[in-house]
């Protein structure tokens, strides 16, 4: 049951999104129960018996148990590194450069195989529930166990065959194509996407699902839309993060063609109170540089909110003299420029010191690394900002 609530979360269909507050607040919670029922499986081979089941049921239950734990497995394998004492960590590290385990390495492939294959979760999942109505021994005995066994796991394996045989027909997608790629910084690139027919329509601060067609193939990731471009253009900032988005500077030139679906995410200023803070760290800044350069987009727009702007990064932020451009437009933006290097790290209570306001009239939205922002929401709550009020972006699910 908890699979297929798991799929329901993850499916990324409209009516999702507004329930759970946002399709990354759905996509922890689709992490959270296909954890604990992976965690509830071990259990359950244990302790669950029928001498009466079914050889048919038998087999099924083999064929989802194993096609779950391999995909567990595959699924824990990139981050292995955090979850291994440092002693043991070096063996692995060894073992993992000799020659059998780098051609096991080749064949497994990165995220777009892992992807691929982690769309038969569905499949395997449908084997466990034609297990459980063979050979579930409850059944009999309480037949309402029976009814919401059917219902929940049946709606879990409806929105699956939705999403992988169905979704694409329904839901937009614009075609785009791509004119320009722009270096930022070191590991930050700009990436302009110019549209080849209706344009997508989306409000600032969400992100899209990207299909590039790039030197190595076509991948998909999703990105914060960093801002409007001229006529219904686009722009994503991409931060080298994982295996897709490092080499994707290298595998994407203008003129490659690009599908833009979507637009997801709630992150929305105007959710907020009259008194803001906006507090950006990394490529946390995306969903930001939207917002302002919405602004800039519509000289006659006014910032209705009083907002400080709090910019953190290692080094002047590469984005510095735009914000202070923009800033200079909006009377009521106050930009606070952080540099990690030269300043030290930001702290909440030197943000609510800058800002003056009585903790319980402020919003306060963030972008950022995980362990920062979890850190910050722990101190504007204790300082008396209201839960409700702090909103965030995810962007360490994507």
């Amino acid at each position: 049951l908890l699979y297929s609530i798991a799929l329901v979360l993850v499916s990324t269909l409209p009516l999702v999104e507004p329930v759970f507050g946002g399709i990354a607040h759905a996509a922890i919670w689709h992490r959270r129960a296909a954890i604990t029922a992976t965690v509830l499986l071990l259990p359950h081979i244990e302790l669950a018996a029928n001498p009466e089941a079914t050889s048919l049921g038998k087999t099924l239950a083999v064929v989802a148990i194993c096609g779950l734990a391999a995909l567990v497995v595959w699924a824990i394998l990139p981050r292995w590194r955090t979850m291994l004492p440092a002693p043991i960590r070096r063996l692995v590290v060894t073992a993992l450069q000799s020659k059998p385990v780098q051609v096991a390495v080749r064949l497994v492939g990165g995220y777009e195989r892992w992807r691929g294959f982690h769309r038969l979760t569905g499949l395997f999942l449908a084997a466990g529930f034609l297990h459980g109505l063979l050979d579930a021994s409850a059944f009999e005995a309480v037949p309402a166990l029976r009814w919401s066994y059917v219902a929940i796991g049946g709606t879990g394996l409806v929105f699956y065959a939705y999403r992988e045989l169905l979704a694409r027909r329904f839901l937009p997608h614009h075609d785009y194509q791509v004119a320009g790629v722009r270096p930022v910084a070191a590991d930050l690139v700009e990436v302009a996407l110019r549209p080849l027919g209706r344009p997508l329509a989306f409000k600032p601060g969400q992100f899209a699902m990207v299909y590039l067609e790039t030197a190595d193939g076509w991948q998909r990731h999703p990105f914060s839309i960093s801002g409007p471009a001229p006529e219904g253009g686009i722009s994503i900032t991409v931060k080298a993060l994982g295996d897709h988005t490092t080499r994707l500077p290298d595998v994407v030139q203008p003129g490659m063609p690009a599908v833009v679906g979507g637009p997801y995410g709630r992150f929305d200023r105007h959710r907020g109170t009259a008194h803001q803070i906006w507090i950006a760290g990394g490529v946390g800044i995306t969903p930001f540089l939207s917002w302002l350069r919405a602004l800039d987009a519509e000289p006659d727009r006014e910032l209705e909110e009083e907002v400080h702007f709090f910019v953190t990064s290692a080094g002047r932020s590469p984005f510095a003299d735009e914000i202070t451009a923009v800033a200079g437009k909006l009377p009521r933006l106050t930009v606070h420029l952080v540099d990690t290097a030269a300043d030290g790290r930001l702290t909440p209570e030197e943000v609510l010191a800058s800002v003056g306001t009585e903790p319980r009239r402020l919003s306060v939205f963030m972008g950022g690394p995980d362990v920062m922002l979890r850190q910050f929401r722990k101190a504007f709550q204790a300082a008396g900002v209201r839960r409700a009020n702090i909103h965030r972006e995810y962007f360490q699910w994507r």
